[in-house]
């Protein structure tokens, strides 16, 4: 069995090898690999390697450290620095110009694509994991949609791949409830395709890729393009309403509260404007 070895080094993310399969490995485990401006821009430069290099048949989208992905990085500023005339964060436009184009391309990547999940994922990070074909995590992994924690909504497309996983009365409760989904409960749900213990987890993940690097590549590519015209026709569509809504969240004094409460690591105190 092949094992994944380093081909290139971007600042925020490593693009490994193994035969016919790449791993796409965020790589902030300071900051729970928190997905800023920079790592838009490596990420989808590695998107950019793996879709062109025909000797690449299938993807594994992976992190290092602790965390898969802790989110957009607020650190970063609210919209990743970019504001409008208004004086607002850009969120719209962050997320057509920063998030949508890896999630859009991964999405649709005529390759197979696996996630494979280690401790926390959350928020925009949530999509990043489910834009994948397969997604599997470890045991101590969970899963999160916080945007309400801080008065704003789905993004990311996620308000498309979790409901066409689990569907409408368990997509409300994660985005709504804003609480942790533990990775059992996950894999019951169908959030994820299933838990692989930590001591076997990569070992099992590199060998899930290589069946899948020397498979019938066409076929996958195929079947995937059934599954999104069937499920995910409306994907763009759906990509501009959580912009434009986000957009209205940034508006909001509960927005401007709960991010002032993030930064202050205290309780949120909404009023409902």
């Amino acid at each position: 069995m092949d094992v994944f070895e380093i081909e290139t080094e971007f600042e925020t993310v490593n693009l490994l090898r193994a035969g016919a399969a790449a791993k796409i490995e965020l790589n902030r485990p300071d900051s729970l690999n928190a997905w800023n401006g920079q790592m838009s821009s490596d990420l989808f430069a590695a998107y950019e390697t793996v879709r062109d290099d025909d000797e690449i048949r299938a993807v594994v989208i992976g992190a290092a450290g602790r965390a898969f992905c802790s989110g957009a990085d607020l650190k970063d500023g609210a919209g990743g620095g970019l504001t409008k005339e208004d004086g607002l964060p850009d969120l719209e436009r962050s997320l057509h110009e920063r998030y949508h184009p890896v999630i859009t391309g991964l999405r649709r990547l005529p390759k197979p694509v696996i996630s494979a999940v280690q401790g926390p994922c959350v928020g925009v990070g949530l999509s990043l994991a489910l834009c994948a074909d397969l997604v599997y995590a470890t045991e101590n992994a969970y899963f999160l949609l916080a945007f309400v924690n801080i008065g704003l909504v789905p993004d990311g497309g996620s308000s498309a791949l979790i409901p066409a996983r689990i569907g409408l009365t368990r997509a409300t409760e994660m985005a709504m409830l804003g609480e942790r989904i533990d990775a059992a409960k996950a894999a019951d749900w169908g959030l994820i395709n299933g838990v692989i213990e930590a001591e076997t987890f990569d070992a099992e993940i590199e060998k899930l890729s290589g069946r899948l690097a020397g498979g019938p590549t066409r076929s996958y590519a195929g079947s995937k393009r059934q599954l999104n015209h069937w499920i995910f026709g409306p994907l763009d569509d759906q990509l501009a309403l959580e912009a434009s809504i986000q957009q209205e969240m940034a508006g909001s004094s509960d927005f401007a509260e709960g991010v002032l409460a993030f930064v202050q690591k205290r309780a949120t105190s909404f009023t409902g404007r």
